[in-house]
Formats: structure tokens, C-alpha cells, sequence
């Protein structure tokens, strides 16, 4: 698309995101298998049979032997944060506290899947017990977010974990102001602000990933403190909302009690240790966006299957075995996608079948290394940020002349 000084036709912001979105759809139409029905009932017909044969082989048996490991790992990082706060080396010791919240919440993350036990009850205390106790956060809110987000993945009207405005857009959709389902039909507009950051949004990336803890926190009592977490839908979960207040107000008390104005010296040494533990968890939040941010954002309509929808909005990263406990499971969001409640160490395994039914579907399978997923990442930034430029300049265009600079 070109900038000129004349053009033949006005174009809202409306119209200019309804034309990027239709191209975007056109696209993946043409890459991904048809949209008949026959084809989409096959699809989902093998996705089954996977499922049963995933079933059948045990793999959605959680090998507990694995969490031992799990645990010393944990352990000996926050032994590390206490020794070296006690030799007061305090910005050693804030990257170990870092890199225990970062470690630890790999874990949560499968107690929210209930991919632990299967048992509702002790899965939603072991998440409580490492999210909102160990690290402040909700693990009711991220269950209530998450389990839309596995639903709707990558769709923009509904999926929390791409409706980002001001900060960031990944699609064109956001060009249009969008209402969002999940936030209660609140409207993320496109104002001045977006205009101003947005096509910046490639270089605000990282810091923002850097510092996208401190937004957790705010989240989370957002989310204790409404009427979303009472019960979660069901009056056995009643008990859920205050154990979580309960437990978040308990992190708070030690870490921001006992830590940091008991135990550190003054105030430089707080505010040092509070960014430098936060920031430590910056690749968590870039994992968690690498495998969606740079993946289609299109509607397909109700006809695409389930599988198909999941493996065209989601991609893998690629890695060593031996550096799965770096990446924590979440280097396998296609196949998490397909099998939510997958135990984190079947998931390399499982990995392998998922190919094979990609290439007898001919669905294709999306897979990077880490370096060239956040270059992925950048560069759908970058282009959603172009586009946001040419709007831009169009309407300002428009408004000077009554014309438009599209053509």
C-alpha cells in the first residue's frame, strides 16, 4: 500500500482495518487446508484419534519424579537469595529472588491446567500456594484470562492476551477501536496515545517485557477485588477468593514488609532490588508473547476445526533438550494448544506426534529457534507499526485536504 498526495477513495480507520484484515484472511486461506466441511470434519476426526492414542500410551499421567527435580531447582535458588542477602550482596541477591519467580511459575502454570493431580481442589491450591503466595500474583485471575486465551486463541475481539492498546497492536483490527468480550465490552480505543506509541512499538518491546510484572500485580487484585473471582462460576470454589486475598496479602507482608523495608538498608537499595528482581523475569514474559504475537490474528469462521484454528495461531520454539528447564514447558505452546492439560514432560514427546499430523493434514507446523521467533515477533510489530503509520498519515491527509492519501 502507497502514500500519495491525491487520492480516489476516503478511508476511515474502519475501512482501512476491515481491508488489512480481509488481506490477512485471504492469506491464511491460502496457506491452510480448505474450509470445506469434509475437510475440516477429517481434521478433527485425526485430531481425535491422536487425542486417544495420546490417551492410551498414559501421557496424560503427570510423572511426579519430575517435580523432585523441580523442587531441589527452586529450592536452591531461594537458598541462594537468602545467602546472599546475608552477606548483603542485595542485587546478587535480587536476581536469584528473579530467577526463583521465573523458575516457579512454570509449575503454576501446569497446577492451572491441572496437569499435576486432575484434581480441581489440590491443583488450585498448589498454583495458590506458588502464585499468589511466592509471587504475588492471582492465579484466578491468570486461570479466568488463559482459559479464554486457549479458547480464542489470537482472535482480537476476545483473546485478553493480545489486547494491549496503547502499548502494543498486533493486527490492524486495533486500528478500529475494538470491544472487547473478555473485558465486559470495555473499548480499547485508538487515540492519541496509540498513535503515538504504537508505531514505535518495536523498540518499546523489551522494555516493556522488562517491567510487564509490575502490570501482573495490578491485574491480579484487579481481579480478587471484582466480582469475575467469586467462585469462578461454581459455589464449591467459594473458598477461592479468600485464600487468594489471603495468600496475596501474605507475599506482600514479606516481600514488601519484611524485605524490603525491614531487612534493606535505605532506599536506593529498594528501588535497585525491586527493578533488578523484576526485570529478571523479562524471558518469561517474551515466551509467553513469542509464540502468538507473530502468528495469524484472522477469523476463519466456526467451519475451521479446533486443531487447525489452534496450530495456525500458535508456534513452538525450537530447543536442546537439555534447555527445556530454561523455557519451562511454554517452548511447546502448539502442542499445549492442542492438549491443554498435557503434563509439561510429555510434551517433547507428544511434540513429535503432532508433526506427523501435520504433515498427514497438511496443516502447517510452526516452529522457530528462540532468536528467530523474537525476530518473528519484531517484525510483526514492525509491520502492524507500518501500517499504523499509513493510516496515520492519511488521515492527517484527509483532515488537511478533505482527501485521501490512500490510492
Amino acid at each position: 500500500m502507497e502514500t500519495h498526495p491525491r487520492g480516489e477513495a476516503n478511508f476511515s480507520a474502519q475501512e482501512y482495518s476491515d481491508r488489512a484484515v480481509q488481506q490477512g484472511k485471504h492469506l491464511d486461506i491460502l496457506t491452510y487446508p480448505s474450509l470445506d466441511a469434509a475437510v475440516q470434519d477429517e481434521i478433527a476426526s485425526k485430531y481425535m484419534a491422536l487425542h486417544q492414542r495420546i490417551y492410551d500410551e498414559g501421557l496424560y499421567n503427570c510423572p511426579y519424579p519430575h517435580y523432585c527435580k523441580e523442587i531441589i531447582r527452586y529450592l536452591c535458588l531461594f537458598s541462594l537469595f537468602l545467602v546472599f542477602l546475608s552477606y548483603h550482596w542485595y542485587i546478587t541477591c535480587a536476581v536469584f529472588l528473579g530467577l526463583f519467580w521465573h523458575q516457579i511459575m512454570f509449575t503454576a502454570h501446569d497446577a492451572g491446567h491441572r496437569a499435576i493431580t486432575q484434581n480441581f481442589t489440590v491443583d488450585t491450591l498448589i498454583g495458590m500456594f506458588i502464585a499468589d503466595l511466592c509471587c504475588g500474583l492471582s492465579i484466578g485471575w491468570w486461570k479466568s484470562s488463559h482459559n479464554v486465551h486457549h479458547l480464542v486463541t489470537n482472535q482480537p475481539e476476545h483473546d485478553p492476551d493480545i489486547q494491549n492498546l496503547p502499548l502494543f497492536a498486533t493486527c490492524p483490527s486495533l486500528f478500529k477501536s475494538l470491544r472487547s468480550s473478555y473485558y465486559g465490552g470495555f473499548i480499547f480505543v485508538w487515540d492519541a496515545v496509540s498513535k503515538l506509541v504504537v508505531p514505535y512499538q518495536r523498540y518499546t518491546y523489551y522494555p516493556v517485557m522488562s517491567i510487564a510484572r509490575f502490570n501482573l500485580y495490578l491485574l491480579s487484585w484487579i481481579h480478587v477485588l471484582s466480582s469475575r473471582s467469586s467462585g469462578l462460576g461454581s459455589s464449591k470454589a467459594w473458598w477461592i477468593r479468600p485464600a487468594e486475598v489471603a495468600f496475596m496479602a501474605c507475599y506482600w507482608f514479606i516481600f514488601g514488609y519484611l524485605l524490603l523495608l525491614r531487612t534493606l538498608p535505605n532506599w536506593p537499595t529498594r528501588v535497585a532490588v525491586v527493578l533488578v528482581s523484576h526485570m529478571i523475569t523479562m524471558p518469561l514474559h517474551v515466551q509467553i508473547t513469542l509464540s502468538h504475537w507473530g502468528m495469524s490474528t484472522s477469523d476463519l469462521g466456526e467451519v475451521e476445526s479446533f486443531p487447525q484454528r489452534q496450530l495456525r495461531a500458535t508456534m513452538d520454539v525450537d530447543c536442546p533438550a537439555w534447555l527445556d528447564w530454561v523455557h519451562g514447558g511454554l517452548q511447546f505452546q502448539a502442542v499445549h494448544h492442542l492438549f491443554p492439560r498435557l503434563p509439561r514432560r510429555n510434551l517433547r514427546r507428544v511434540q513429535g506426534l503432532v508433526k506427523d499430523f501435520c504433515k498427514e493434514t497438511g496443516i502447517p507446523y510452526s516452529i522457530l529457534g528462540f532468536v528467530d521467533g523474537n525476530k518473528k515477533v519484531l517484525s510483526r510489530l514492525d509491520d502492524v507499526a507500518d501500517q499504523a503509520k499509513i493510516l496515520i498519515s492519511c488521515q492527517r491527509y484527509m483532515a488537511d485536504t478533505g482527501e485521501s492519501g490512500l490510492h
